[in-house]
């Protein structure tokens, strides 16, 4: 009788906010030698996680494109946006595991930190005590943005809020009026509500933006002067001003 296969192993990566050398020395050596490297994007697009290791996959590489059903064509609140969904990473889940089963290791490529709001997270879910799962963490697309605008995000005992900007108007003052520092993720259509927002707090002179942090085409911009945003890789900050020596 022959010995069974070896279960691979399903590893997501970790690539940091964009640019390919904020890479960690791990993930660097995973991406390079991966046979089997799996991305999320939408339909008709490279994808910003492929994007980032354009010149870094080796020449045999096989990869997993997974193709997302829908992203804003339906609202979240529909309760077919999540059955659409979970079906999609149902079947991401089906075919990584297959893979492993096969002896296979796959690396999932992942903006920013795999458990940091990445889509990861639903294949780990799945896939935990299926197969062998792990995880490389990477430098979180926030911590790009606040380096890009060179003022610390924190000081002393500030208290750093991350809201999204899909939460109700209301909401979003009231977590804007009562944090000392604020990172706030997608952004895209709802720029005019989380101005209202700001506004509402009193803190629209504190607020910044940040689009395509670490990437090419870097832009900073206070909200104050902005009249519009990029749809995916945006995030507004407020910095703490919080005690110090």
């Amino acid at each position: 009788m022959s010995a069974p296969v070896p279960c691979g192993i399903i590893r997501g990566v970790g690539l940091g906010p964009g640019a390919p050398d904020l890479l960690s020395v791990r993930a660097d050596r995973l991406v390079r030698g991966a046979l089997y490297v799996a991305y999320f994007r939408k339909a008709g697009r490279p994808g910003q996680a492929r994007r980032i290791v354009e010149d870094m996959l080796r020449p045999d590489v096989i990869e997993i494109p997974m193709e997302y059903p829908v992203t804003t064509e339906i609202p979240v609140s529909d309760p077919r946006y999540n059955a659409c969904l979970s079906a999609f990473y149902a079947d991401c889940t089906q075919k990584l595991a297959t893979l492993a089963r096969a002896g296979e290791d796959v690396v999932v490529l992942c903006e920013g930190d795999p458990f940091f709001y990445g889509s990861f997270m639903h294949l780990h879910a799945r896939l935990s005590g299926v197969v062998p799962v792990e995880v490389v963490p990477g430098i979180t697309g926030m911590a790009g943005a606040w380096n890009a605008t060179s003022m610390p995000i924190t000081w002393g005992d500030d208290v750093l809020t991350v809201a999204m900007a899909t939460l109700p108007e209301e909401e979003l003052a009231r977590r804007i009026r009562d944090t000392d520092a604020l990172v706030v993720m997608k952004i895209g259509r709802n720029l005019p509500k989380l101005r209202r927002a700001v506004v509402a707090a009193g803190r629209e002179d504190a607020a910044w933006l940040v689009e395509y942090a670490a990437m090419p085409g870097q832009r900073v911009t206070r909200l104050a002067e902005a009249e519009s945003v990029t749809p995916y890789f945006s995030i507004l900050l407020i910095h703490g001003q919080g005690r110090r020596p």
